[in-house]
């Protein structure tokens, strides 16, 4: 359910005002020159609005700003943003949080949202979900990690980081229909001091909205990862490399380790027709810079 106070995309740059990000606005465009999808910026939380500018300002971290290169927001037409209803596109982009939760022994979780949800179901996606009136970026995403997962580590103090921002859009493919759904995601990794072992015995996932989770290695993470949108088959066919990962499934209050095939993560988002089980491509994003944050531990 929505939060009654929507936290809403505002966008300054150095030549413009501070204004409220559009429904129908490439956010990643604004910032990014001709058509290209990344671009760097700074961001932050003030007064309940999310800003995102190409200068630094009070209370601002760096981040990477991208979108698919399919993004709807991206590639809709003049006549296809002048046909969403009025109450669409005065909208606003709203705000999500993703948490990346990451072991001592370099895991992180991954949820399989329920076939019964509206937006992505089925879809692999690490816990989050909307703001709350008043919340930090971080307090909303281990607020959403209780509510999914079972897992309260809002007492812990663990160290917490901006991974990226993620412009998200439902359906995420112009190709299944206008949008209906616009949002910045921004990709939180939380470091526990604790296993996955340990976490897993924590687990109390909310069956209404996750179906399964999975504790993702970097070895699979680089093969979610490098399986490229748009592609057949993409990654599947790597001789000699792991066929299953063990996950959790959740069946009312029980939960079942079931062997998975990995092949189905590395499912793209399909052009038309009915979503499939796969990892989001927000979520491929984010597990890409998580990979990074571990590369360059390594040199340190």
């Amino acid at each position: 359910m929505e939060s009654a106070k929507r936290i809403l995309v505002y966008l300054k740059t150095e030549t413009s005002l501070l204004q409220c990000a559009k429904f129908v606005q490439g956010v990643t465009g604004h910032f990014s020159p001709g058509s290209q999808d990344r671009a760097t910026v700074n961001c932050g939380l003030d007064h309940n609005r999310l800003i995102i500018s190409d200068q630094p300002f009070s209370g601002s971290r760096k981040a990477n700003l991208q979108r698919p290169s399919f993004c709807p927001m991206k590639n809709l037409t003049a006549e296809q943003a002048a046909s969403l209803p009025e109450e669409m596109k005065s909208r606003g982009v709203d705000v999500g949080v993703a948490i990346l939760v990451q072991s001592v022994n370099k895991r992180v979780l991954l949820t399989r949202r329920t076939k019964e949800l509206r937006i992505f179901p089925n879809v692999w996606v690490p816990p989050g979900g909307h703001m709350e009136d008043g919340e930090q970026l971080h307090e909303a995403g281990l607020r959403e990690l209780q509510e999914e997962t079972g897992l309260n580590l809002q007492g812990a103090n663990l160290p917490w980081s901006i991974l990226g921002l993620w412009e998200s859009a439902f359906p995420p493919l112009l190709s299944r229909g206008l949008p209906q759904r616009h949002h910045i995601v921004a990709y939180l990794l939380v470091s526990s001091n604790e296993t996955h072992y340990e976490l897993q015995e924590k687990l109390r996932p909310d069956e209404q909205e996750v179906s399964a989770c999975a504790w993702i290695d970097p070895d699979i993470a680089e093969r979610i990862v490098a399986a490229e949108e748009g592609v057949k088959d993409s990654g599947k066919k790597s001789p000699g490399m792991q066929t299953s990962i063990q996950i959790t499934e959740v069946h009312g209050r029980a939960l079942m380790q079931k062997d998975h095939a990995v092949s189905t993560l590395l499912n793209t988002a399909p052009i038309d027709g009915e979503d499939t089980e796969r990892v989001s491509t927000g979520t491929k994003y984010a597990l890409g810079l998580w990979l990074e944050t571990l590369r360059r531990e390594e040199v340190t």
